[in-house]
């Protein structure tokens, strides 16, 4: 028996308990419906609150839902199961035996996980938000397992300080598993379906999943590896935001968002973190907007003596006119131009903001404004943190040199200014001027070259989704609506109903006026039908002269009505081509979700029998598909 199964067997694995624990065990029966599940939810206020909060945060504006019983019926059996198992786990888990994790930062990027994979799952649409939440939630579940288990051994693992795939063999040599298999394991247990239990367990390494790509896995198993460096990026260090942000530019342009578009999702993000935060009582620091860590100041590189020479601007701050005089005159030679020059801190504060130095050599000891007041004035602003402070300073006991580092000096020359020495000094400040152009050059072109690929992934994308001809979404993006449109009927139990339309005779028009004037035809028939569908109805062109219409929130009768609305306003159609009236009409078969249909196929293929009784019926007419058998009124 492998190591993993016999932790499963022992009951050593986080588990629900409570509610969530007889919500899992209910949502097992086969019998068990959603009211029963709703009832029992209603014992537990912080769960129903929770479950409410986010129901109606998925609602996008619409209604907002009140009552426990809606929000049951709108997220569905599974979502359920998933949020409760997950909302469980942070109650019990808040805190731990190992000293060594921080289990509030876990459960902190956890929940950023959860917000970012919901928000993106709204942008790609490759599976219900919600269940998306539930997945980022315990996306590293595995982690929190393992700590639990051996919080001893683990605690050794953490002195390691290893990260991304180091952990992962660290965690198979010392433990003989790790917490991707770990995580698979709870996550099967709970009760997750396949398809989004393999795109889960490969988001660390997407590399390695072999997906197709494009296909559904793939779209999954990045989306949560994007929403996992977004939290990393939420959680990490200011001297490792720059280098997130980069490769989250990159990430976000394959989905079509530039610097701008992500800015607003991580913004967004961000703000949602902090609302759930507060719910589940987990800890979470302030973040700055994604503007603001993107164009923050570069961290400091190491310091090393530069070879080449580098023209900058220099800021010299010296109230004694003499010494004024004699280092300006030692900078401009070092630098082969001009020196800005200022008396007091205050006034070099002022000149500062005007210049925007690179660098600047002030003294300490001056009126008004000393040299330490100053250099903390400017290391309080953001467009002065990146500027390359020397001190100029008659004493060098320790204790002043280590009161001007903290006040934010880069280094420091000992008065009577040396040429050599502050010529040393400045070549290492000239090298970091030029390291700090190179990086901030680089930064521009990333996101420039994230601006271009955003915006040439959106025109593919809307190309590979759209009909050349008549502008609607190909017979590609009718085919996924028909699936999200099924599955959140499965969800919500609100009917949905499809409309496969044919335009009558087309070959004819083709072979009498030429496929010129057909295409015409055909774009006039989809400005018809784009007009006659509601607001949330999706119209695309599935091939040749056959349209589908899928209508959410409508039964057969509201599909029908819809139906014949639409066949009268085609017939209606006064198409006047080259000064040739050509008279069209459609053909319209309906079906509409009922409950012996095991998928979307089957209503669809419904419909499309429904269409070939309208033909057979002499053709400019509407036919219903109910239970297998057609009926055209």
């Amino acid at each position: 028996m492998s190591k993993i199964e016999q932790l499963r067997i022992s009951g050593q694995l986080p588990s629900p308990k409570g509610v969530a624990l007889a919500v899992m065990e209910m949502s097992r029966r086969e019998e068990a419906t959603l009211d029963e599940v709703a009832r029992v939810v209603q014992t537990d206020p912080a769960l129903s609150s929770r479950l409410l909060r986010l129901c109606n945060a998925a609602a996008n504006g619409g209604r907002p839902v009140a009552s426990i019983r809606e929000a049951v019926l709108r997220l569905g059996m599974t979502a359920v199961r998933q949020l409760a198992m997950g909302f469980s786990l942070v109650d019990q888990h808040l805190q731990g035996p190992c000293a060594s994790f921080d289990y509030s930062a876990f459960w902190s990027h956890s929940l950023f996980m959860a917000v970012a994979g919901q928000e993106l799952g709204k942008m790609v649409r490759a599976a219900s938000p919600d269940e998306l939440f539930a997945c980022g939630l315990l996306a590293q579940i595995g982690r929190l397992a393992l700590v639990t288990v051996y919080p001893a051994e683990y605690a050794a693992i953490l002195a390691e300080e290893c990260h991304g795939v180091a952990l992962l063999e660290l965690e198979r040599e010392r433990l003989g598993l790790d917490h991707a298999e770990v995580t698979a394991v709870i996550i099967a247990d709970c009760g997750f379906p396949k398809a989004l239990a393999e795109p889960l367990h490969f988001h660390e390494q997407p590399e390695t999943a072999g997906f197709s790509d494009g296909s559904r896995p793939c779209q999954l198993t990045h989306l949560f590896f994007q929403a996992r460096r977004m939290a990393d990026l939420g959680l990490s260090a200011v001297t490792e935001r720059h280098g997130n942000i980069s490769e989250l530019m990159l990430l976000g342009s394959k989905i079509g968002l530039d610097a701008t578009g992500l800015g607003e999702v991580f913004d967004r993000v961000v703000r949602i973190w902090h609302e759930w935060a507060e719910l589940l009582k987990i800890p979470v620091g302030p973040l700055p907007s994604f503007d603001a860590m993107a164009n923050a100041p570069v961290p400091r590189p190491e310091q090393e003596t530069a070879k080449g020479h580098v023209r900058a601007r220099v800021l010299l701050v010296e109230d004694e006119p003499t010494t004024r005089m004699l280092t300006e005159g030692v900078l401009c030679h070092l630098l082969g131009g001009a020196v800005y020059t200022a008396e007091n801190g205050q006034q070099a504060l002022s000149l500062a903001l005007q210049v925007m130095p690179q660098i600047v050599i002030t003294d300490w000891l001056m009126p008004i404004m000393d040299g330490l007041e100053f250099c903390r004035a400017l290391r309080a602003t953001d467009w002065g943190q990146s500027m390359y402070v020397i001190m100029l300073t008659g004493e060098e006991t320790e204790g002043k040199i280590i009161e001007a580092f903290e006040a934010g000096v880069d280094d420091y020359v000992v008065k009577p200014v040396n040429g050599r020495a502050l010529g040393a000094r400045m070549r290492a400040a000239l090298h970091y001027v030029k390291l700090l152009e190179a990086w901030e050059g680089d930064r521009a072109q990333l996101k420039e070259f994230a601006a271009e690929l955003a915006i040439s992934n959106r025109r593919l994308q809307h190309a590979a989704m759209t009909d050349v001809l008549t502008g609607l979404p190909n017979r590609r993006a009718g085919m996924a609506a028909l699936t999200r449109f099924w599955n959140a009927s499965q969800r919500t139990t609100q009917p949905v109903a499809a409309l496969m339309i044919d335009v009558d005779r087309f070959k004819s028009i083709n072979d009498q006026h030429g496929h010129a004037v057909g295409d015409q035809v055909l774009q006039e028939v989809a400005r018809a039908i784009q007009n006659s569908a509601r607001k949330d109805d999706i119209v695309s062109r599935i091939g040749g002269e056959e349209f589908l219409l899928v209508c959410h929130n409508a039964d057969a009768r509201v599909a029908l009505l819809a139906a014949e609305r639409l066949r009268r306003m085609v017939k209606a159609l006064r198409i006047i081509i080259a000064g040739v009236e050509i008279q069209i009409t459609v053909s319209i078969g309906v079906a509409s979700r009922e409950a012996g249909m095991a998928s979307e196929e089957n209503m669809l293929l419904a419909a499309d029998k429904a269409l070939y009784a309208a033909k057979n019926n002499g053709r400019d007419r509407v036919c219903l598909c109910v239970q297998g058998r057609t009926h055209c009124p």
